[in-house]
């Protein structure tokens, strides 16, 4: 039997184009349980990667609330694009409400490059996180401040090619290592031209591939930090990012994000 957990709990979910990652969270955002994770749907529509989702959270203790990073442009909880799944399937699919009316519990979901990019800024100045896997994911942060919709990776950096095609999985295995790293290297320069960063996170699947000794400003991020940037999602100096543009009728689950940002407080003192 499933041991529920202590506290305000986040059920934490990482979509990517290769697995579906998921763990709960404490409300300081530790993990109170392992990691667990399938491999993304062959064919991943909504109702196929929702019910990975369901499998996932069925290995898990119980949570107050649910936090997802989804590999596209996201934003009122829908989703605008997701180019390394399947963009004309998800096109304006409200997977926040869906997740909540799945599990029965509120959620929030962004962009995964902003949530891993929540898991890994220390707050100070601007900070970037590229995030390196099947596609190529992107955050931008100032003052520990989230700048939102971010998506350099289908943008184009070379020739005709986006940063999905340029640095994606698929070049990886078409191209090997050594050239791949010198696309890195590459990228990192004009990211560096293109935003003025002060410090450049790295994450990803991918990240752990790269063999060149990095800048001082440049980091390589805990791939973990996908599910446990999670917990950050119900920061309150995050609420606006969540605030439908609609007027939504009051409901059960109104007063869980108040409750959370007290019992997140008292843990983090």
């Amino acid at each position: 039997m499933k041991q529920r957990s202590k506290g305000c709990a986040t059920l934490a979910i990482d979509i990517g184009g290769t697995h579906i990652k998921a763990s709960v969270l404490d409300a300081a955002g530790r993990m109170v349980a392992p990691e667990v994770h399938l491999p993304t749907p062959r064919h991943p529509k909504p109702a196929a990667v929702l019910e990975a989702i369901q499998t996932l959270a069925r290995q898990l203790p119980g949570c107050e609330r649910i936090s997802a990073g989804f590999p596209g442009y996201v934003a009122d909880g829908r989703v605008r694009t997701a180019p390394n799944l399947d963009t004309e399937a998800w096109r304006d699919f409200p997977l926040a409400e869906a997740l909540g009316e799945l599990l029965h519990k509120p959620a929030r979901v962004l962009n995964d490059a902003d949530v891993q990019g929540l898991g890994v800024i220390r707050g100070r100045g601007l900070e970037c996180v590229l995030t390196l896997g099947t596609g190529i994911g992107s955050a931008l942060f100032k003052g520990g401040v989230l700048l939102p919709h971010l998506e350099l990776g289908q943008h184009p950096i070379h020739k005709d090619k986006t940063y999905d095609q340029y640095l994606g999985d698929a070049a990886l295995k078409q191209i090997g290592h050594a050239k791949w790293n010198r696309r890195v290297q590459k990228a990192i320069t004009i990211v560096e031209t293109l935003v003025n960063y002060d410090t450049l996170y790295l994450g990803g699947g991918n990240a752990r591939v790269i063999d060149f000794t990095l800048p001082k400003n440049v980091k390589i991020a805990s791939n973990r930090s996908g599910i446990t940037g999670g917990a950050k999602l119900w920061a309150k100096a995050l609420d606006d990012l969540f605030v439908p543009r609609r007027n939504p009728t009051p409901g059960k689950h109104d007063q869980v994000p108040e409750l959370c940002h007290a019992r997140a407080a008292q843990e983090l003192h």
